[in-house]
């Protein structure tokens, strides 16, 4: 039975060996709950700056399909307050993430990360582009939705080098952002509950799972 236990505790440890050569596993909870908050104070900045004294849906569906020209300073507006949520996000993920890889005893660069970032680079380099072609044909009411889908499948394509439970948060951004394609004048609110929201609620689950 000795024999057996050991023989067991080896082919667990190869086994983690293993998962940490190919896999990133040091993404912290935290990132996600961050993330999330960072796209929530941004969605509550642009639902003020558009006019919280409207019905928003109706308002924001005028602005975005009705309206002839989308005015210039509407799109200055998104497009910085963007880069600002997106910044933010991204510098207190790898905060948190760097925390976690230091407590680990690991390595921030190594191949997992570099296969990682670049399957997480194609798609959403792909959806980003995309995003361009639209805004260039006036169809600035699909970009919420669609940068929901190509950030699922991003995540999706990049779950084989990181956590499995990553996959399950990919499948939720498509799927809402294929019914925020459908109820294009919620293109904010769908905006905020994909980055915002479902964010957090994955963040937690994280959190307490893996860092506890």
């Amino acid at each position: 039975m000795e024999e057996e236990k050991e023989h067991l505790d080896n082919l667990a440890e190869i086994r983690t060996l293993m998962e940490r050569s190919t896999r990133f596993i040091s993404l912290s909870g935290l990132s996600g709950i961050s993330a999330g908050i960072c796209a929530l104070v941004g969605a509550g900045v642009a639902f003020r700056y558009f006019g919280y004294n409207y019905y928003f849906p109706e308002y924001y569906r005028f602005i975005f399909t009705e309206a002839r020209l989308v005015r210039l300073d509407f799109l200055q507006f998104l497009f910085l307050l963007s880069f600002c949520v997106l910044t933010a996000a991204l510098a207190l993920g790898f905060l948190f993430t760097w925390r976690r890889t230091k407590e680990k005893g690991g390595s921030m660069w190594d191949v997992s990360t570099r296969r990682l970032l670049l399957n997480l680079a194609i798609p959403l380099v792909a959806g980003g582009i995309y995003c361009l072609f639209l805004l260039m044909h006036g169809e600035v009411y699909l970009l919420a939705p669609t940068t929901l889908i190509f950030y699922g499948l991003a995540l999706i394509n990049a779950s084989k080098y990181t956590l499995n439970d990553i996959r399950y948060l990919g499948i939720s951004e498509i799927i809402l952002g294929l019914i925020g394609s459908v109820y294009v004048g919620y293109g904010l609110v769908f905006w905020a509950v994909g980055f915002g929201i479902l964010h957090i609620i994955y963040g937690t689950l994280m959190y307490f799972k893996y860092e506890r």
